[in-house]
């Protein structure tokens, strides 16, 4: 049994791609009616409203579909087809949005979606909703046509990612069995900034921490009491800069010494990507980059560790100045990690440091996510890069690496499966921020993608769960 793809076109897709062309409006009515319904899991508005409108799509697509619960938000699990000469894709997406405030920044309400210039307002159409849409609507296309998958599917939709997935790696440990694929899929986040697709391999993982310190009982005269008690914040501001240098090298002994360096194909890969550094910078309106200067702009998104300083707070913050010496700051921090560095490794590197340069700060810890990687010989790869070419006309960009994270790992890590990000949305959907957007014509091609992947993957044979992975 073979596991490669074929060159021709498969079989059957012309047919799935018309049809989707005839139904666009259709489809588009009801991705707007999707995103009407909140589900914001930071407040746990609309959660389990969706979670059942999805178990309702899932069913009406054939599948065996249930909302399994979880100590958090409930899970939505689907699955359709159990030929174990055919590859089964697991796609993983989630149904959770961020938060909508500010509202007051918003040109047309979040939940009331609304189309200005060829794009669709709303929160979460892009992140994730109308990515996970836009694949259900593909397998509804197939069946249309055709009447049955060409592969094995599962589809897992989480109501937590906007939270840092607290609950997934426990839930894929205790439904190991139930999640077995080939492969797994999440159309999530944009394409490149110019428009083309993308095919991700990996995500960096992320570690949180708090830096607090009290240096006297209460706040005190900056005059009668300056010079004899330590500030708060200069303590803080000392201890960083021990932890990163102006030239952006991070100092924290031993946090480099698990990353393993980037194979030959992944550099390759990103030797291959367009300069986008102009874009950025414009788009940023930056005028430098953040050091080391000299350190080429893929690299910085896909190999290295990043320590960011997200605030610093601490003393008087109001109009005007107040001379006051402050007793308490607090710095929130967060580390982005790469192959394999794990939060645990990490934050018991940040402790050791702290001790040694300013014992009397406290580390907390908060969340963490590993890093995932899949290797980019994988023969699932040539399937996706195929049902792209199929679906727009041209190859994707191959990415080792996103720079942000995923909980991707749950799926390399504990499933040992390989797990690729092939995103729909628009580079510019501004996502997490005020006035969220899809282009109509990526959600459209995010159809025909969909259904050429798995027309690719239809194609192949296995002979069991995960070989040649």
């Amino acid at each position: 049994m073979s596991n490669m793809t074929s060159d021709a076109r498969p079989e059957g897709l012309d047919a799935v791609s018309a049809y989707i062309k005839q139904n666009e409006e259709s489809f588009l009515a009801r991705l707007m009616d999707y995103v009407r319904h909140p589900s914001i899991s930071a407040q746990n508005k609309g959660i389990r409203e969706v979670c059942q409108l999805l178990v309702t799509m899932l069913d009406r697509l054939g599948m065996e579909a249930e909302a399994i619960e979880t100590t958090g938000h409930p899970m939505v699990l689907g699955r359709r087809g159990d030929d174990p000469d055919r590859p089964t894709v697991l796609f993983y997406g989630h149904y959770d949005v961020q938060p909508p405030e500010p509202y007051e920044e918003w040109v047309s309400p979040p939940f009331e979606p609304t189309i200005r210039d060829g794009r669709i307002y709303a929160r979460g159409v892009g992140d994730n909703k109308g990515q996970h849409f836009a694949q259900l609507l593909a397998l509804e296309s197939w069946l249309a046509v055709h009447g049955d998958l060409p592969c094995n599917v599962i589809f897992l939709l989480e109501g937590e990612e906007e939270v840092g997935s607290p609950h997934i790696a426990e839930f894929v440990k205790t439904h190991r069995d139930r999640l077995k694929a080939d492969l797994v899929v999440t159309s999530d986040g944009p394409l490149h900034i110019s428009g083309r697709p993308i095919i991700v391999f990996g995500v960096r993982g992320m570690v949180s921490f708090d830096l607090e310190v009290r240096t006297a009982s209460r706040d005190t005269h900056s005059g009668n009491f300056g010079g004899v008690m330590p500030n708060a914040i200069w303590t803080l501001v000392h201890l960083l800069a021990t932890m990163k240098t102006a030239d952006g090298r991070i100092t924290i002994d031993g946090l480099h010494d698990a990353i393993v360096s980037p194979t030959k194909a992944e550099l390759a890969a990103v030797a291959n990507l367009p300069d986008s550094v102009d874009d950025v910078m414009q788009d940023l309106s930056l005028s430098r980059l953040d050091a080391p200067a000299d350190r080429p702009f893929a690299d910085r998104l896909m190999f290295h560790p990043t320590l960011t300083i997200n605030g610093l707070h601490g003393g008087y913050g109001g109009p005007g100045s107040k001379a006051v010496l402050p007793c308490e700051a607090i710095a929130k921090c967060d580390i982005r990690l790469v192959e394999a560095m794990t939060p645990e490794d990490v934050l018991d590197k940040v402790e050791k440091h702290v001790a040694l340069h300013a014992p009397e700060v406290r580390v907390v810890r908060r969340a963490g996510m590993l890093p995932s990687k899949t290797q980019m010989d994988s023969p699932y790869a040539k399937a996706l890069i195929a049902a792209v070419r199929d679906a727009r006309g041209e190859d994707p960009l191959l990415y080792p690496a996103l720079g942000g994270s995923l909980p991707d790992y749950v799926f390399t890590k504990i499933l040992e499966t390989p797990a690729f990000v092939v995103p729909y949305a628009n580079a510019d959907e501004a996502n997490h921020a005020p006035n969220e957007n899809l282009k109509i014509e990526c959600f459209y091609s995010g159809i025909q993608v969909g259904a050429a992947m798995i027309a690719r993957l239809g194609q192949m044979r296995v002979p069991r769960y995960g070989a040649n992975a």
